[in-house]
């Protein structure tokens, strides 16, 4: 692989990050939160509904090791049904964003029976099934409150680090509440048809500056890393 910024040279998906520690930058209030997306070139962040085939074996290399370096990881329901997610390495807890309690209880997440679930929801009186993986809900009336999420995560859970996968709208309600520091992107050499959702689907009050702080090449593949601009 080649750095191409900020210091070119050859490096490894384990060397690049291995200067990355999310976190030591944590707040006393929420954790340091990451969004990991691959698209094509068009801006697709899926292909036939789900994100595999966009990215390469190098792709995968650098998600698992990105949440090697984060405490939790988040996704929202639509992302859970689409990939049906299973349980993550290390123990780590998965964090779903769920309003109507609606996910695909019979996913491998709920079945291994290895980690623990943490659900936020809006859903007053929808229980969930029993799981052989432990599940706890979060209830918040009247829809998520994605702040006072991220504060519970912090301070009730001891999450300093946490890397969200999707999907767009989730990605979009973050980014309008100015709660995200980086936004890890892989941008294949693919061009999508068919009208697939973008890293982002829903309104933002403004422009959101970002700033590079590293670009990776691995053939034609690109990585970026950017950071929220200050």
């Amino acid at each position: 692989m080649l750095r191409l910024l900020p210091v070119p040279g050859e490096v490894t998906v384990e060397e690049q990050l291995d200067e990355y520690r999310p976190w030591e930058e944590a707040g006393e209030e929420r954790p340091r939160l990451a969004m990991n997306f691959a698209a094509t070139v068009n801006g697709q962040a899926a292909i036939g509904g789900v994100s595999g085939p966009i990215g390469s074996e190098t792709d995968t290399a650098m998600l698992v090791g990105l949440r090697k370096r984060f405490d939790a990881v988040m996704i929202g329901a639509g992302t859970m049904r689409a990939e049906r997610y299973g349980p993550l390495p290390g123990e780590r807890p998965m964090v779903l964003v769920s309003g109507r309690l609606d996910l695909p209880w019979d996913a491998p997440l709920f079945t291994a029976g290895r980690g623990r679930v943490l659900v936020f929801t809006a859903s007053a009186e929808e229980e969930p099934p029993e799981t052989v993986t432990p599940v706890e809900v979060v209830r918040h009336e009247g829809g998520v409150d994605l702040p006072a999420m991220l504060a519970h995560l912090r301070t009730e859970e001891g999450i300093r680090a946490l890397l969200c996968e999707g999907g767009p709208r989730l990605h979009a309600q973050l980014q309008a509440a100015g709660l995200v520091d980086d936004l890890f992107l892989t941008i294949a050499p693919k061009l999508g048809s068919g009208g697939g959702p973008r890293i982002l689907e829903g309104e933002l009050p403004g422009t959101v500056d970002l700033d590079l702080a590293w670009l990776l090449a691995e053939g034609d593949e690109l990585f970026a890393r950017f950071r929220r601009a200050t």
